[in-house]
């Protein structure tokens, strides 16, 4: 297996300890240094100072109020807040398609595996739920070998399943009854799916890591290449310079796709990964960025 620096093999063919050794080693790449992440950082937050009174801790004294005012104040912390975390994982079947060694499915498995052993370890509940028509659609947990298992069935390759990306994150919308964090991995080629994700968006966090495959950013110096869209069906006849999967969903050299830039304005955290390039460091500035005016990440 390659360093989780660089471009990762395929999850599928690997025993599920070394599945699981990589995951652990992509999720402390992420998080290392990032203390400004929404994952990760103090297990407790400064809420306020306040009058010294007899019993507090000399540790807890806050020298700069202290200096102010003339009189002891001492720093009150509180436990943060564990927010739900939804992880929408893409299984569909363009997911599975192609032009490299690792597919989008391959690296959005590895994602979406880091991204929820970072939320577990921040005592977040996590759910991992199918892009796919995989049915399982499971409530957050904070049980261990559950949320592995979910993982690990993530792993079974995409061949021929429709997208259900837009009722997911629908159903999602439904189920989280307080403030959560969701999560899409995906290619979003799924009919309304960002019309969805900006739904959600007006009232939970959100983070979308699009999968983009080299094909889809055309230049394959081919003449007329007959081919079929994978979830589809839907045949079709392109130049070897056309952007196999439309303009709007690829991404150039010169910034986020069409569809990236859509979900920023609507406030939603965005970053693109190429499937030929290494995914720690965007994913690695993707996690330092708070949730806010929406962000994306280069």
């Amino acid at each position: 297996m390659t360093p989780t620096t660089e471009i990762l093999d395929s999850p599928f063919e690997l025993g599920a300890r070394q599945f699981e050794l990589v995951v652990r080693r992509l999720a402390d790449d992420l998080t290392y240094g990032s203390d400004t992440s929404r994952f990760v950082g103090p297990g407790i937050d400064y809420a306020q100072s306040r009058t010294y009174v007899i019993g507090d801790s000399i540790r807890s004294i806050d020298w700069k109020v202290t200096a102010r005012t003339g009189r002891y104040h001492v720093k009150d912390y509180e436990a943060p807040k564990r927010v739900p975390v939804y992880i929408i994982v893409d299984t569909s079947a363009s997911m599975g398609v192609s032009s490299v060694p690792v597919s989008k499915h391959a690296a959005a498995v590895w994602i979406g595996g880091a991204l929820a052993t970072v939320a577990f370890r921040r005592r977040s509940p996590v759910s991992l739920i199918s892009g796919g028509d995989r049915p399982v659609i499971p409530p957050p947990t904070l049980v261990r070998t559950q949320l592995w298992r979910w993982i690990d069935a993530l792993r079974e390759p995409a061949v021929a399943e429709t997208t259900l990306l837009t009722e997911r994150i629908e159903r999602v919308e439904e189920l989280a009854d307080r403030t959560s964090l969701l999560i899409v991995i995906s290619d979003l080629h799924a009919p309304g799916a960002v019309s969805a994700i900006k739904r959600f968006r007006q009232r939970h966090d959100c983070l979308v890591v699009q999968m983009i495959d080299p094909a889809e950013l055309g230049g394959l110096r081919a003449g007329f290449v007959r081919g079929v869209e994978a979830e589809t069906g839907r045949e079709f006849l392109v130049s070897g310079r056309t952007r196999f999967f439309g303009s709007r969903s690829a991404r150039g050299d010169s910034g986020p796709s069409i569809l990236g830039r859509e979900l920023v304005e609507a406030g939603v955290d965005y970053v693109a990964i190429r499937t030929d390039e290494p995914i720690v460091v965007p994913l690695r500035r993707a996690l330092s960025v708070r949730s806010g005016a929406g962000r994306v990440a280069r």
